[in-house]
């Protein structure tokens, strides 16, 4: 499910126009690249639902502005209310594990405690540990009355499409974002060449061969940093079981590094592809790369408003499908491939 991308203020916006026609979902899934700002989101939104003293209400009483003073909104700011569960990594692994999601789903069917509804809040998603989240899927499906979910993740493309599916999506972010200059470079070269028709199939494998380089080299990197700081390039006499447990924390250490750096080429095509819809809709105010506003009105003057929310649902299934086995190259390769230019 793809929703519109929005600055912090115009989300909050919809949020507030939703609670007061009455029609708040009863999962969502907040967005963004700084959880601090979906933390203090979920925060605002719990006290806004809870409020006992609310500074403005709708039609029907229903609050629609908290007063941030009151026992119930200090409580939800210091994280102790008994009718809102925050929910976050906590083992080694730093995953959210399927107890933990066993028991969110036994206090949501509890009776609230004082307040009318409960409201779990999932910091950081994109942790749930899959066997967590197909736990958690039956109360994603079929809450209790009155209850609220809050998802929120900096990387939705390592959510599973059965939770995605199941929320509604609500984007925080702000134009102009910043991105590492050797993925702008490519993103650059990308939106030129899509922009002036060369981005046929000998084309798009020229570019997804110029990503795979800067893919390798930045591997490379990694493994020479990181192998330089680790244990292992210091302590020749350990123990052959303390070089093993090095060896398994750097392998895993380096993997992680790389795909957050992958993460940052994969990102940064999808906020132009955002850019080449919003465009296509009508907001081309909104833009996260405003540099290649002329690329992205040019494509997006020859794609619909649907063709142009399909690419952005190709790629996010590209982003989904780099967490799973598949093979890295074959995962870019179909996915460049599908995208409506």
């Amino acid at each position: 499910m793809v929703t519109e991308t929005a600055p912090a203020s115009r989300a909050v916006e919809l949020l507030r126009r939703s609670l007061a026609r009455g029609r708040l979902g009863h999962a969502y899934l907040f967005q963004g690249d700084d959880l601090d700002t979906l933390e203090q989101t979920a925060t605002d939104l719990a006290q806004t639902l809870l409020c006992g003293q609310p500074l403005e209400t709708g039609p029907e009483g229903q609050s629609l502005r908290p007063c941030g003073t009151c026992s119930q909104c200090r409580r939800i700011l210091h994280r102790t209310h008994p009718d809102v569960t925050w929910v976050q990594p906590e083992s080694k692994m730093r995953q959210i594990s399927t107890a933990q999601a066993r028991e969110v789903s036994r206090i949501l069917g509890l009776r609230p405690s004082e307040a009318p509804r409960k409201i779990a809040i999932f910091v950081g998603a994109d942790r749930l540990h899959p066997s967590a989240a197909n736990a958690f899927l039956k109360t994603l499906e079929e809450p209790p009355a009155g209850s609220i979910l809050l998802l929120l993740t900096t990387e939705p493309g390592r959510i599973l499409e059965t939770i995605l599916s199941r929320c509604l999506r609500l984007s925080f972010g702000t134009a102009g974002v910043q991105i590492a200059a050797p993925v702008q470079a490519w993103i650059g070269v990308f939106s030129e060449a899509a922009r002036g028709r060369s981005s046929g199939l000998l084309a798009r494998y020229r570019l997804l061969g110029q990503l795979l380089e800067a893919l390798a080299e930045s591997r490379t990197r990694i493994e020479s940093s990181l192998s330089a700081d680790s244990p292992l390039a210091r302590y020749a006499d350990a123990t052959p079981d303390q070089k093993e447990q090095w060896e398994r924390e750097l392998n895993a250490a380096i993997e992680a590094e790389y795909r957050r750096h992958r993460s940052e080429y994969l990102t940064g095509l999808h906020l132009w592809l955002r850019d080449v819809w919003m465009t296509r809709i009508g907001s081309p105010g909104d833009l996260y790369l405003p540099e290649l506003k002329e690329a992205a009105a040019e494509v997006a003057s020859r794609l619909t408003a649907e063709e142009a929310r399909l690419n952005l649902e190709a790629w996010e299934m590209t982003q989904r499908l780099l967490h799973t086995n598949v093979q890295e190259a074959l995962a870019l390769e179909v996915g460049l491939l599908r995208l409506l230019l």
